[in-house]
Formats: structure tokens, C-alpha cells, sequence
């Protein structure tokens, strides 16, 4: 959904003595984004210099609700290396956990750097948003059933659940970019712009691979 040449700096200024400028701000460390399985990686752009070009109520809404759908993709890889010893489904499962760990840093900062919250949900209350409605699931995320069912499974089962859940998943980011593209005014902002066509891209690679991986199964 992303800072070594931050520590290169870091490390030079004190081998060799070099001080910052008087009043001079460091720049914001860069956040890389992997790419999809057979794609390089890139940098993200930085949100946080310059002036802020204008964002639209849904350009907030996406990034807070990427977030959170990121947060599940995160959570489903994170059970990968107690529940299958498939090599494949391991290797994949760590890029992408990478990739959308990266991308949710750049999502946070995007929103911080506008004064915005990073979360659509009221502080103590996570299934109610900031208007104190009942939370809606964000589209393809797994059913708490779904992610019950998963954390139970184990070998063979297992990579067959995470395997179509993750491509429902995945499927549901897609439907969040085309919704907020779909949306008069939003998606104008630049690396908002660049982002959500970077997402999209990789997760329909993604998709591909995993269904490969499946067929493979069946």
C-alpha cells in the first residue's frame, strides 16, 4: 500500500562531524513500497514538506479505511509460520505483509501530515466511527467467522483459507480504488493518485499468483 538513507546520514554526521544547518528541517525519511512478486520496488513520495495540495472528504475516508484493511491482510500473514510449511505460500506471505506494513506508514503519515485521524473510528469505541454510527466492514475483509476459521486451520486447510480469503481480500482493495476514483473530486491529490494506482496494480498481480498457487492445489 513504502529508511536507509535516513541511517547513511545519521551515520555520516557523526563519523565525520557534520552538523545540520541552523534551522534547516531534516527530511522526512523515506518510506519504500515493494513492489509485486517479479516488479521492483519504489519510494514513496514525501507528504510532509512543501505545501499541501487540497484533499477531498473521500480522499480522508480511503486512506482511513485502507488502513484498517490493511490491518487484517497484516494480521491473516502473521499466522502463516505457526500454520503451514508451504515455502511458497510462506514467501509470498511475507512480501506481502511487508509491502502493506510499508504502505499503511505512508497512509498515516499522509493523514497526520493533513492534521487528519489516521482511524475513521471514535477513540475507545473501535466499532463506532467519529459520528458515533456503527462501523461498516470495508469491502472483501474477512468475516470474524472467516478469521476464526483460519486462525483454526492448519497445513493443507490452512493455505486453502488464507488462500481465498486473501483474494477476497484483495479483491475488496480493488473495489475501494475504483470506488474512490468513481467519487467527484476525490483521487485529484497527486500521491494519493500515485498510490492507489501502485496498490491496485499490485494487488491484481497478487491475485494472479495466488490463484495460480490454488489451482495448483486443486
Amino acid at each position: 500500500m513504502r529508511g536507509a538513507g535516513f541511517t547513511f546520514c545519521l551515520t555520516a554526521a557523526v563519523v565525520f562531524g557534520v552538523r545540520p544547518i541552523r534551522g534547516q528541517q531534516a527530511a522526512p525519511a523515506p518510506v519504500v513500497q515493494p513492489g509485486a512478486p517479479g516488479t521492483p520496488s519504489r519510494t514513496l513520495p514525501p507528504t510532509t514538506s512543501g505545501k499541501l495540495p487540497e484533499r477531498s472528504p473521500a480522499d480522508v475516508e480511503f486512506m482511513q479505511g485502507m488502513i484498517m484493511h490493511h490491518g487484517q491482510a497484516v494480521e491473516m500473514t502473521a499466522l502463516i509460520p505457526s500454520h503451514t510449511e508451504n515455502k511458497e505460500l510462506q514467501t509470498l506471505g511475507a512480501r506481502i505483509s511487508r509491502s502493506q506494513a510499508e504502505e499503511m506508514k505512508f497512509m498515516q503519515r499522509w493523514l497526520l501530515a493533513r492534521g487528519e485521524p489516521v482511524s475513521m473510528a471514535m477513540p475507545g469505541m473501535p466499532d463506532m466511527d467519529m459520528q458515533g454510527r456503527p462501523m461498516h466492514a470495508m469491502p472483501g475483509m474477512l468475516t470474524a467467522e472467516q478469521m476464526a476459521a483460519l486462525r483454526q486451520a492448519q497445513g493443507a486447510e490452512f493455505d486453502r483459507l488464507f488462500l481465498t480469503g486473501m483474494i477476497q481480500h484483495h479483491n475488496g482493495a480493488l473495489t475501494m480504488v475504483k470506488q474512490l476514483f468513481d467519487t467527484t473530486g476525490a483521487g485529484q491529490n497527486a500521491d494519493l493518485f500515485e498510490f492507489a494506482t501502485d496498490a491496485d496494480n499490485s494487488q491484481r498481480a497478487e491475485i494472479k499468483i495466488m490463484q495460480n498457487i490454488l489451482g495448483e492445489k486443486r
